[in-house]
């Protein structure tokens, strides 16, 4: 039963990390980046539909997201959903594709990008700990000896700290990518 317990729990931690990359790939750095669009729906004819499946995506350089539409009709529809979702974007079209440039950040937008990425990280690792106590308390309520609840804590402490070191190696690398300029 304990080992069914740890196995839950390291899922847990692992869908936890995995939030939290999703959520840092929706922070705007200065590079072009499709995962921003990732969250917008589209008004296409009547059904909000996700962006990722009525266009393909390119960065032909650093700066620059070209969106390919399927469906050329959807093009006013893509820019209005853009400029709703409030990225700091503005989209242009030559009627064909949607050019999507992205201007280099002010540090002051840098630094206040690093706090709101810095809170994201800190509500993943609220998150694994709250596995690790939920665990904890149910290992503690199972009918076992005082030793293998203590060996399972310890176990279960070590997999809290790999997932957390594996959330504060993303954070440095999206620091990284905010600081660049």
């Amino acid at each position: 039963m304990i080992n069914d317990l740890m196995k839950d729990a390291d899922h847990k931690m692992d869908q936890a990390v995995v939030h939290t990359m999703q959520e840092f790939g929706g922070i705007r750095t200065g590079r072009a980046n499709p995962g921003l669009l990732s969250r917008i729906n589209v008004d296409y004819y009547g059904t909000q539909t996700p962006l990722q499946q009525i266009a393909g995506f390119t960065v032909p350089e650093a700066r620059l997201l070209v969106i390919q539409v399927y469906d050329k009709t959807a093009i006013p529809a893509i820019e209005r959903a853009i400029q709703e979702a409030d990225l700091g974007l503005n989209p242009s079209n030559d009627g064909n594709v949607i050019r999507l440039s992205f201007p280099s950040l002010t540090e002051e937008r840098r630094n206040e990008l690093i706090r709101v990425v810095r809170n994201i990280a800190e509500d993943g690792r609220i998150a694994i700990r709250n596995v690790r106590r939920h665990c904890k308390d149910r290992i503690e309520s199972e009918d076992v000896s005082e030793d293998d609840i203590r060996r399972a804590e310890k176990v279960l402490q070590i997999k809290t700290d790999e997932h957390i070191g594996r959330l504060d190696e993303i954070l440095a690398t999206k620091e990284e990518e905010l600081l660049e300029v």
